[in-house]
């Protein structure tokens, strides 16, 4: 695959983060995704999984701006997102996963609604809807993150998905 195919599915990818479709994505993104995550379980801000949400999104953001915030103002344009962010990331896809794992890992604890350390399809269905994927779309990227058919989904199988969806060509 030629590198402008790569980067054409990258930034049709930056849609994801940009919660608000301002053209940006910011520190408030992250923040209305984990409220997104948050109001889907009715998990409050104030409990330790909210908190750990909300800590999480924030290392996400740091993690994200530090590598892709070129000017410094505290927004990552969608040029900034593709040359800046998955270039670097494209040929280390454990550096973005380490980035995303304490919002991933915070995510799965709000939608582990049974406490055994895992998401059941229909759990990670409900967060992908929060995060703004489609119904149908959702459900199935759920059901293919549970790749032995187990019903379970652990942190390993959605933090190693994540990283391949952003950093390695489709």
């Amino acid at each position: 695959m030629v590198s402008s195919e790569y980067e054409h599915r990258i930034a049709a990818r930056f849609a994801g983060f940009d919660q608000d479709g301002n053209g940006w994505i910011d520190r408030e993104d992250f923040s209305a995704a984990t409220k997104a995550v948050l109001a889907e379980f009715g998990t409050t801000a104030r409990s330790d999984k909210g908190q750990a949400l909300y800590v999480g999104a924030e290392a996400f953001w740091q993690g994200m701006a530090g590598i892709a915030d070129r000017d410094g103002d505290q927004r990552i344009t969608r040029e900034e997102f593709v040359s800046g962010a998955v270039k670097r990331l494209r040929d280390n896809p454990e550096r973005f996963a380490e980035i995303a794992r304490p919002f991933l890992h915070a995510a799965l604890a709000v939608a582990d609604t049974d406490g055994d350390g895992a998401a059941t399809v229909e759990e990670t269905t409900r967060v992908l809807r929060a995060l703004g994927v489609g119904d149908g779309i959702a459900h199935t990227v759920a059901a293919a993150l549970d790749a032995d058919a187990d019903g379970r989904i652990g942190e390993t199988e959605i933090v190693s998905a994540f990283a391949r969806y952003f950093t390695v060509p489709d």
